[in-house]
């Protein structure tokens, strides 16, 4: 069966294997890896966009010359295309100096905007759109095969406004005559987004809590991008709390749990024989040696051979098995490389010309994943990186932090989401540690499980994959609306 990995981004580099980039990494670990790492990035494309003429009919074009000098928002109003009854925004956040141009598109709350809270929703990758999480998961609507929009009962925006950003530059919408190859470096820019969309529409910003949201590889992106926006004193907005879905913010400890998961100890039957998992038990020493390598250095020369192997080793026997990596009771839908058909409709949706002229697209073709961004993140040895250190001082500081996660994914698990969030060094950790998960009760039922101290929960969720809100839309809402409303414990003890 064919399976095209790169789908939703996180598993990309699993699949560099099948990659015939990966002829020139794979003996990475031996020999003059200097060399044979510049022959690799002289290789890799700088993910650069084609792009159309602007011919967009913008309603506003904002800049804050005093405090962002070369930066300026351009919004038009795309409702003409029906995704929702509310007040909608979308168009580009341009950093003119370093031809940079980031995508938005922005939903009023369907309640009581005035009052209710923002929410920036990330999608991962690194290099795939958050627009996925718009019309495949939690937005006002999906996207039917007939290219019609389906009202979604469930969006997010039910209760508070959400913005959707395509970042770092040239993924989905967004695009640029370069490129940016590490999470720092995309927090500059989502935290220079956010100031501008806040002066430009001050009515989002009289009093409302703002929350950042994501998941898969914005389990690196949201402590550091929540770290750069906390370092700015003269900040004009708020972040009030941070939450995190089946993200990978710390591999070393999450690494260690993919041959539990894969071997029948994570509450899904076990999908590999027993001398796989051997095999993968056998690796693991290797991978925890090279990831802790990584951690006190932080250099490529140690955190690309840390991707290298671990994923091959502890990704690749799974991978192997055809079974969606998103889902471990499932193989991808049959008849397309991509695991989820609806990505296709997606996709195809957001080519049209109508659709690309309502929205202001200025690039020729819309991906839902840019591949190129992957392995640019990938080679600059963004992957392993710790950025889980950032959360204790978030905490520190007060911010809310809740990681959930599906409890059917494979590629970013519950359990090893669990297990850095148990080991995390906090302030809090000897009351939260020892906890036991209590029952999470949605309408009666059990809907999965929580712990949690203060502001820090983990939160698991039952029958979901990867993608919690597409898997459990209502349970999925309940949460959202549960932790906007400050039931950080979802009514455990």
């Amino acid at each position: 069966m064919k399976f095209s990995i790169a789908t939703l981004g996180l598993a990309a580099s699993a699949a560099l294997a099948a990659n015939p980039l990966f002829k020139d990494i794979q003996n990475v670990l031996g020999g003059d890896f200097s060399k044979k790492l510049g022959n690799v990035a002289d290789k890799l494309a700088d993910g650069a966009r084609k792009t159309t003429a602007d011919s967009a009919n913008w309603l506003y074009t904002a800049t804050n010359k005093a405090q962002f000098p070369n930066y300026a928002l351009r919004a038009k109003d795309p409702s003409s295309l029906g995704l929702d009854k509310v007040k909608q925004y979308s168009g580009y956040l341009d950093v003119e100096d370093e031809d940079k141009h980031f995508f938005y598109w922005f939903f009023e709350s369907r309640n009581d905007p005035k009052n209710d809270p923002i929410v920036l929703w990330l999608n991962g990758g690194p290099g795939c759109s958050s627009l996925t999480g718009l019309f495949f998961e939690l937005g006002p609507a999906s996207i039917g095969e007939d290219l019609k929009p389906i009202h979604n009962p469930h969006s997010w925006n039910s209760n508070a406004s959400v913005i959707f950003l395509d970042q770092p530059v040239n993924v989905g919408y967004s695009y640029s005559s370069g490129s940016v190859s590490d999470t720092v470096s995309a927090g500059r820019d989502v935290y220079a987004f956010l100031s501008l969309f806040f002066q430009q529409f001050p009515e989002y910003n009289k009093g409302q809590e703002f929350h950042i949201a994501g998941e898969s590889y914005a389990g690196h992106y949201i402590p550091v991008f929540a770290s750069e926006i906390q370092s700015h004193d003269d900040r004009g907005f708020n972040l009030t709390s941070i939450l995190i879905g089946n993200g990978l913010t710390d591999p070393l400890r999450q690494y260690d749990e993919y041959e539990p998961m894969a071997c029948g100890k994570g509450g899904a039957p076990p999908v590999l024989d027993e001398p796989t998992c051997e095999n993968m038990r056998d690796s693991q020493a290797r991978c925890n040696g090279l990831i802790n390598a990584c951690y006190n250095t932080e250099s490529v020369w140690t955190c690309l051979p840390a991707a290298t192997y671990c994923n091959n080793a502890m990704l690749g026997p799974y991978q192997a098995t055809g079974l969606n990596v998103y889902d471990i009771r499932k193989e991808c839908d049959s008849g397309t490389s991509l695991c989820y058909k609806d990505l296709e409709y997606i996709d195809k949706y957001l080519n049209q010309p109508e659709v690309m002229e309502a929205v202001g697209a200025q690039v020729s073709e819309y991906e839902g994943c840019n591949f190129d961004i992957n392995r640019n993140f990938q080679f600059a040895g963004d992957w392993m990186k710790p950025y889980y250190t950032a959360v204790p001082a978030l905490l520190e500081e007060g911010i809310p932090t809740l990681i959930y996660a599906g409890d059917k994914d494979f590629i970013c698990n519950w359990l090893g989401n669990k297990r850095w969030t148990d080991e995390l060094e906090w302030f809090g950790k000897e009351k939260y540690e020892p906890k036991e998960l209590s029952d999470w009760v949605v309408d009666g039922k059990k809907a999965g499980q929580v712990k949690n101290y203060k502001h820090f929960t983990f939160l698991r969720v039952y029958e979901a994959g990867h993608m919690v809100p597409y898997d459990q839309p209502k349970n999925s809402l309940e949460m959202l609306n549960s932790w906007l409303a400050k039931d950080y414990s979802y009514g455990s003890k």
